[in-house]
């Protein structure tokens, strides 16, 4: 595989500048709605320590976002700002189950959220997007690599953090196991979409922008995952939805609506 060292090169080359933005926005798009769901927590965490914490890992996960978006942007694509706020839910990337809401109610009203879903839903994630990140960082394409690498230095504290909570509250009352393991079921039933790659998978690998396959990466975060949860043996997990062909439902568009709120009042203001 050829290595490409600089965006200039990448835009030289059609078929890979497409698997890498492909790529970049699948990366970007669910750090987005991560991020925003992650928000909904500010206030509502179990105690202050985790408001903190939690608050932090959101503004992280937020950061991400806008540096794969900024790289998308060096890339041809629009402002970063833009693809952040202003691309309607039918343009996303994101993962079905990441747009998922915490709970019944609203932020501003009578909020119920599940913190076991919080958990095991970050938990997850946080550990598909390390190998994730981490078969960008080795593969060919220099720009998707450096980004990779550079979100690489955060976000192994962001799966240590979400990956304690899981350890702790399974080794801890009857209710907490039993309502973790209802959401391991869940995200069985529902998150399929997250650990895929809507079928570009042979494509990001013949282009350099993963060195592994769609499958072993799979089977990877598989393993890992079943270190530590009551998870199910083997894979396909079920799809709910599949957010990597852009079939989103409600949930994406209220998240867009609500984050994107102070975006779209003033769409020429340099924020």
């Amino acid at each position: 595989m050829t290595s490409i060292d600089t965006v200039e090169a990448l835009l030289e080359n059609n078929e890979a500048l497409q698997a890498a933005k492909t790529f970049l926005f699948q990366l970007a798009d669910d750090d987005y709605i991560t991020s925003f769901r992650g928000s909904e927590w500010l206030g509502l965490a179990p105690h202050i320590e985790e408001d903190v914490a939690f608050s932090s890992i959101t503004q992280n996960t937020m950061g991400h976002a806008v540096l794969v978006y900024q790289t998308l942007e060096a890339l041809g694509e629009a402002e970063a700002d833009k693809l952040a706020h202003a691309r309607p839910a039918g343009e996303r990337l994101s993962s079905v189950y990441l747009e998922k809401p915490n709970g019944p109610g609203t932020y501003l009203d009578e909020p119920h959220y599940d913190w076991a879903l919080a958990v095991i839903r970050l938990y997850l994630y946080e550990t598909w997007k390390k190998i994730r990140l981490q078969t960008a960082a080795r593969g060919s394409i220099r720009p998707v690599a450096a980004a990779a690498e550079k979100i690489l230095m955060e976000q192994p504290y962001h799966l240590a953090h979400w990956k304690m909570w899981a350890v702790q509250l399974l080794d801890s009352t009857p209710e907490a196991k039993e309502r973790l393991e209802e959401r391991i079921a869940e995200a069985w039933r529902e998150a399929g979409d997250m650990i895929s790659f809507g079928g570009h998978g042979q494509t990001f690998l013949e282009n350099g922008v993963t060195a592994d396959s769609e499958e072993a990466l799979q089977l990877r975060w598989l393993e890992e995952v079943r270190s530590v949860l009551p998870a199910p043996a083997e894979l396909p997990l079920k799809e709910a939805g599949d957010g990597r062909r852009k079939e989103h439902g409600s949930d994406l568009d209220q998240a867009l609506k609500t984050c994107s709120e102070v975006f779209t009042s003033d769409r020429e203001a340099v924020w």
